[in-house]
């Protein structure tokens, strides 16, 4: 009977109760994980915030994996048919192609026609006299050449019959619009205004190296009507329609220290020289309330164009005085009847103009600082004009 029980309670459970040993090998346990979690020291809130920043992660690595595979594909798909254009494997529409990336058309490197900027002019002449007068007024449109697209333009006027007499503005800084509002008078004979062209230079002033020309302009006096006076508009040309007049060039550098009132003035170097002169040398000469007053010279270089000096020169100069002196460096040398003859002058002082002017205002605004520049030389005979010195005071002689 107990044996008979025994076998009907057994055959009275059911087969999934029947507990089977789990195989070998296997860590499947139903509360592994969480008997993990349980285990751990950290709170709750920290595990899932470890989780998330986890996933977080995750998901950031394979959108940057994504993006670099795109982004290989892109370049890839572009470069072929720029390598197949440049060796011109593809067709004769890929040879084609490939000349235009290789160079450019002319009209597409042109880009039209090109403006070099304009320049308002007033002219007026005086049939008494006999003299042209030109009103610069200003300028605009000018056009830059360097990175930073702006310039520190001037103007040089001049006549086709008067060479060596010219007249230059002041320099304007870190501008394309310059306002001049200058004007310059040339004496012209009325029979001569038929054959006499007006010449305008536009330039870039530049300290240490050639100024750079923005636009010239050309304009022959006998085509305009100069029984009234004008006002216009010009357009300016290029570069290079006008010619440079050659007279050489001088630097020297300039410094004033006002407490003790010491000038100082160092001739460094000339250049342009015409190579038919010899023995070139500088006088420095002071003029004060338009005469003569102090003078120093250099001593001359044989054998060539563009000596080099490097003399410096002193002089006391007051600064109650500085305002009425006029200073006069002259370029020396022997020409080919062997007599030493005036090469080309430059002043400077409160009476200059232009480039000159401009040296002496910055010597005088930054004191104690050596300033240096280059200068074109003027013909003597207009610094003289200019100078319209006086003669010297002489004393009589005792018993006259």
């Amino acid at each position: 009977m107990a044996g008979l029980s025994q076998q009907g309670g057994e055959m009275g459970r059911s087969p999934g109760a029947r507990s089977t040993p789990a195989p070998e090998g296997t860590s499947a346990v139903p509360g592994l994980i969480p008997d993990l979690i349980s285990g751990l020291p950290w709170p709750r809130w920290a595990l899932i915030a470890v989780a998330v920043a986890a996933g977080v992660l995750t998901v950031s690595c394979l959108l940057c994996v994504i993006c670099c595979c795109c982004r290989r594909r892109h370049h890839g798909h572009r470069k072929k048919p720029r390598d197949r254009e440049a060796v011109g494997l593809s067709s004769p529409q890929g040879t084609t192609t490939s000349a235009h990336l290789v160079q450019p058309d002319v009209d597409s490197l042109e880009g039209g026609p090109q403006h070099w900027g304009r320049l308002q002019l007033s002219l007026e002449y005086d049939f008494g006299s006999q003299e042209v007068r030109v009103g610069l007024k200003q300028a605009t449109d000018l056009r830059a050449w360097g990175p930073g697209s702006t310039a520190d333009p001037y103007a040089r006027v001049s006549l086709s019959t008067q060479a060596g007499h010219r007249h230059e503005t002041k320099v304007h800084r870190d501008t394309l619009c310059p306002m001049f509002q200058e004007t310059c008078c040339f004496h012209v004979p009325q029979e001569e205004l038929s054959q006499t062209t007006l010449q305008v230079q536009v330039l870039s002033f530049k300290r240490f190296s050639a100024h750079e020309p923005l636009g010239e302009l050309s304009l022959p006096l006998g085509t305009v009507d100069l029984h009234h006076v004008l006002e216009h508009w010009y357009q300016l040309g290029p570069p290079g329609t006008v010619e440079p007049e050659a007279w050489g060039e001088l630097c020297f550098l300039l410094q004033y220290m006002p407490s003790s009132g010491r000038l100082t003035v160092v001739v460094l170097e000339a250049r342009g020289l015409s190579p038919g002169l010899a023995d070139p040398y500088v006088k420095v000469q002071l003029m004060l309330n338009q005469r003569k007053w102090k003078k120093r010279r250099t001593s001359s270089r044989k054998g060539t164009a563009s000596p080099y000096f490097n003399e410096a020169f002193s002089f006391l100069v007051p600064f109650s005085q500085i305002q009425s002196v006029d200073l006069v460096l002259a370029v020396w040398a022997r020409g080919p009847q062997f007599r030493a003859e005036c090469v080309g002058k430059v002043l400077l002082g409160a009476r200059a103009s232009g480039q000159p002017l401009q040296h002496w205002a910055d010597m005088l605004a930054h004191a104690w600082r050596p300033v240096a520049q280059w200068h074109h030389l003027q013909l003597p005979g207009e610094v003289d004009r200019a100078l319209a010195l006086k003669p010297r005071l002489r004393l009589p002689l005792p018993g006259s």
